[in-house]
């Protein structure tokens, strides 16, 4: 069963900003605790078995300077690997390349936080959606990942993808959107942009159109 309100007030969504290479950059973070430890939670995010139970199928070498692929989405190159601790990837998707970072951090009440970056550059999908069109997408992703660790079993694609599309479904990608645009404003973002922005990733993930 999927506690909306827990998946939505136990996260922590945060915005930042970032100077690369290319310009101007922005940073989501998203962290949520887990009761469970490090090394079941390394596991969870680095074993190519166990990553298709409550993420997607991936190929490849997930190693330093490995390439890998996940089905249907995203591929790119692990850039750094400190385990149980964190590692980095290129995160690359439609001929537009960002990074991201995963870090494991236990707690002091034998819990673990996972705490996912990703970074990428300001451009013409970032100026239409904001940070919901990313940050929905990891906020559907603690979804699986929370129901994965607390039954340790595979979390079942059809039932996931019925859940989204149902009306709670529907209104957690809401409360999820409207989290982002929250945390973008903190950044500085003009609320009437934010918002703006939060309603066209609302509809985007709601199948409402734009």
């Amino acid at each position: 069963m999927i506690d909306l309100t827990s998946q939505i007030t136990d996260v922590e969504r945060r915005v930042g900003s970032r100077r690369l290479d290319a310009g101007e950059g922005r940073v989501v973070t998203i962290s949520k605790v887990f009761p469970s430890d490090v090394e079941d939670l390394w596991d969870a995010c680095t074993n190519p078995e166990r990553l298709p139970r409550w993420f997607l199928p991936v190929t490849g070498e997930l190693r330093l300077g490995g390439k890998y692929q996940l089905e249907g989405n995203a591929g790119g190159t692990v850039e750094r690997c400190d385990p149980p601790n964190s590692f980095s990837a290129t995160w690359e998707y439609d001929e537009s390349v960002s990074w991201i970072e995963v870090r494991l951090t236990a707690t002091a009440d034998d819990r673990v936080r996972f705490e996912l970056e990703h970074v990428m550059p300001v451009n013409d999908h970032w100026n239409t959606f904001g940070p919901g069109a990313t940050g929905c997408g990891w906020d559907m992703m603690l979804v699986g990942f929370g129901l994965h660790l607390a039954s340790g079993k595979a979390v079942d694609p059809v039932e996931a993808e019925a859940w989204f599309g149902s009306a709670e479904g529907r209104q957690f990608l809401t409360e999820s959107s409207s989290a982002w645009a929250a945390a973008d404003i903190a950044n500085g973002a003009d609320p009437d942009e934010a918002r703006a922005a939060a309603d066209k990733t609302t509809a985007f993930y709601t199948g409402q159109g734009l």
